[in-house]
């Protein structure tokens, strides 16, 4: 696990800094969006590693942990991964009831194997989501997260970073916002309101979405 993770963080720094020679991309800006969201009516239609579609609606009597983010981002979205896996470790038993989602707004670069790779290496229960830019872009829109496609004035078109919002939200088992927390919030904190809400939830899981593995 250990080598996947160093290799998932080379490969996005690796992504983010050009041979010598090239132009290097602008360093991307990361912006924390207040948490007061309660009117938040998140909807996505995306495609996994394999090219099939993924909704909210997939994931039924199950939380969801969603953020956005890219493979060559330096440092805020391999930081949150790694907070995901020690979320769902915090969690323990009831990680089961919990699916992480990173949805890419990169979709020209983290094609869905690569995406896999990239988010297996933080923890195999993470589920990366990728798609047509439209759909990134609407999907994005009902979580309010801003991105945009950043390229130093000269850069050939290849050269370029994200700059984007960051955050968590977590999602109801039937889909509906819940809350949002900072994206470098602690793990324990975060699992701890995770598990209060889990346990004052009377809803059970299908049992064909009783595991937490991603869907395959």
């Amino acid at each position: 696990m250990r080598s996947l993770l160093a290799s998932a963080l080379c490969l996005a720094f690796c992504c983010a800094v050009p041979a010598f020679g090239q132009t290097v991309a602008a360093v991307p800006k990361h912006t924390e969006q207040p948490a007061e969201t309660p009117d938040l009516a998140p909807r996505y239609l995306l495609q996994d590693h394999r090219g099939r579609a993924v909704t909210q609606e997939d994931f039924r009597g199950r939380f969801q942990l969603v953020i956005f983010g890219f493979i060559s981002c330096p440092d805020v979205c391999p930081t949150a991964l790694l907070g995901f896996r020690n979320i769902l470790e915090a969690l323990g038993d009831k990680a089961e009831r919990l699916q992480p989602i990173f949805i890419s707004v990169d979709p020209e670069r983290d094609t869905g194997p690569v995406l896999r790779e990239y988010t297996t290496a933080f923890d195999p229960r993470i589920l990366g989501l990728t798609g047509a830019p439209e759909l990134i872009r609407r999907a994005a829109d009902t979580f309010r997260v801003r991105y945009e496609k950043v390229r130093e004035p000269g850069a050939p078109p290849e050269v370029y970073t994200m700059d984007h919002s960051t955050g968590m939200y977590l999602l109801d088992p039937d889909g509906r916002f819940l809350v949002k927390f900072a994206s470098n919030a602690p793990a324990q904190g975060v699992a701890a309101r995770i598990r209060s809400l889990m346990d004052a939830d009377r809803s059970q899981p299908p049992a064909s979405r009783r595991s937490n593995a991603p869907l395959r």
